[in-house]
């Protein structure tokens, strides 16, 4: 039997073809879009997403005999606010997870009517790039759509409608919206009042592994797949890369450095940080999980590299840093190109490069970037280990995380040995994992974990690298909050 995992990113959907085995079949990539009408803001047309999708699906099932196919799970980019009114016409562009546009909308909701209470509501504070600070500022700047919607999705929501005609979420994607009590799994009526939207507007709640339904026509003959293919609810990217990387049980932890950067905790009960620095969500295996998010990650890396040194070859522009200097650069880098979440919640917060000097080496500035966004995901873990939480090492996933200098990195500065997992897709093959489980291939997503994610390489820590960064982190911890004020006074 085969399973299709769809992994809707912000620069494009990844799609998986997988056996009942876990074996990847087939892979496919369609990028699309992403449009930034003002500084800071971040749009994407949902059609698009869909039109990568039909044509990914067809060059993904190409010369297979689609009567295997039995499933189709998704995990997409989280907190995006997609919109339709009554003819399932969407209103306008989706604005995306790293939109930066909603600070008076946080503001009102983290201090007038006031974070803890936003807290008890939902089991987490307003952070910017969530939905519910978009349906505000919807409201008050563009009141002729708000007034038409209908239908309120997330991304991968709106594949799955389109999928099955199933207006769905998970209660993972959903956990970010900031819409969701978390800990009752169900819609928070106070978070509705205060958004002015109704429960009929918002989709119906499923477990991660839950069928939804199956294909329907339209999309059966777009996709050349039966009808009888089943589509389960999926999940948020980040819950799915916690399956896809086998991060099931209390206290397991999976990193992954793409775009952003995360690191998930998954537990078995509904964990709070009392500070709110960290986000409580549920998980794709039905309990929950904590995350740390960082808006930039390998994308300081990306800009870099493109932007600034004007090459693509971010491999060779590795190889040239002197192993003798790890733990020792002089710069340090804030990997705040786009603002922060995790755990500092500041849209104002800013890149810098800080220890300039007239000796400054090429080598040392991507020294710094790659340092400077390992520091950053440590901040987050600090964060989960005081809750506390025993956390003594990690599966390490997503692009960067394929290099082996930041996987030396990454293991040092934290100081615990990274797993290496066999299947390097997180959350496409996680979403393929959780369409396996709803059909009746495994029964629950702890055995199909525990016989699908392999573990084939562990980074471990050195004793002596780990004390250098130990200092050299202790150095970084002082720059953002010497900055604070002045990230204010550059807006």
């Amino acid at each position: 039997m085969l399973y299709i995992g769809i992994d809707l990113g912000t620069s494009a959907v990844k799609l998986l073809l997988v056996n009942e085995t876990g074996k990847i079949v087939n892979s496919v990539t369609k990028e699309y879009p992403v449009f930034y009408p003002q500084s800071g803001w971040s749009e994407q047309n949902p059609d698009d997403w869909w039109s990568a999708c039909i044509a990914g699906i067809g060059e993904l099932t190409a010369g297979t005999d689609v009567d295997e196919i039995r499933g189709i799970g998704a995990a997409g980019q989280m907190h995006g606010l997609v919109i339709l009114d009554k003819d399932d016409t969407v209103i306008r562009p989706a604005i995306l997870w790293n939109d930066g546009r909603t600070e008076k909308e946080v503001e009102y909701l983290n201090h007038t009517v006031g974070e803890n209470k936003i807290a008890d509501y939902t089991a987490n504070a307003a952070f910017a790039g969530f939905t519910a600070p978009k349906l505000l500022w919807l409201r008050k700047n563009e009141p002729w759509n708000f007034d038409k919607i209908y239908r309120i999705m997330l991304p991968k929501d709106y594949i799955n409608y389109k999928l099955t005609g199933v207006h769905s979420c998970d209660y993972s994607d959903a956990s970010g919206t900031l819409l969701l009590d978390t800990g009752n799994k169900r819609w928070s009526k106070e978070m509705l009042q205060i958004c002015n939207i109704h429960e009929w507007q918002l989709p119906k709640l499923h477990e991660s592994f839950e069928v939804i339904g199956s294909l329907c026509h339209k999309a059966a003959k777009a996709c050349g797949l039966s009808e009888k293919v089943k589509v389960v609810a999926g999940a948020g990217d980040n819950a799915a890369a916690g399956i896809g990387t086998g991060t099931v049980g209390d206290g397991k932890c999976n990193i992954s450095l793409g775009t952003s950067g995360t690191v998930l905790i998954s537990s078995e009960g509904c964990r709070m940080d009392p500070r709110h620095a960290i986000h409580t969500f549920a998980h794709a295996d039905g309990n929950y999980h904590l995350l740390g998010c960082m808006l930039s990650a390998a994308s300081c890396n990306t800009w870099l590299c493109d932007t600034i040194l004007h090459t693509s070859d971010y491999g060779a522009e590795q190889r040239r840093i002197p192993e003798n200097i790890l733990g020792k650069n002089h710069v340090y880098f804030l990997p705040y190109l786009m603002g922060e979440r995790s755990p500092i919640n500041d849209i104002n917060a800013r890149g810098t490069f800080t220890g300039l000097t007239m000796d400054t080496t090429r080598e040392a500035l991507v020294l710094s970037v790659l340092e400077g966004v390992a520091f950053g995901i440590r901040d987050s873990l600090e964060v989960i280990k005081s809750l506390p939480l025993p956390v003594t090492g990690s599966t390490f996933c997503g692009g960067g995380a394929q290099s082996p200098l930041w996987q030396k990195i990454f293991a040092n500065v934290l100081n615990m040995p990274l797993g290496m997992v066999k299947t390097e897709q997180g959350p496409g093959y996680g979403a393929a994992i959780l369409s396996m489980v709803g059909c009746g291939e495994y029964d629950s997503v702890k055995e199909a974990v525990g016989r699908l994610v392999e573990i084939t390489r562990i980074v471990e820590p050195d004793s002596m690298l780990t004390e250098q960064y130990e200092l050299q982190y202790q150095k970084f911890k002082k720059i953002y909050p010497a900055m604070k004020q002045v990230f204010l006074e550059l807006r």
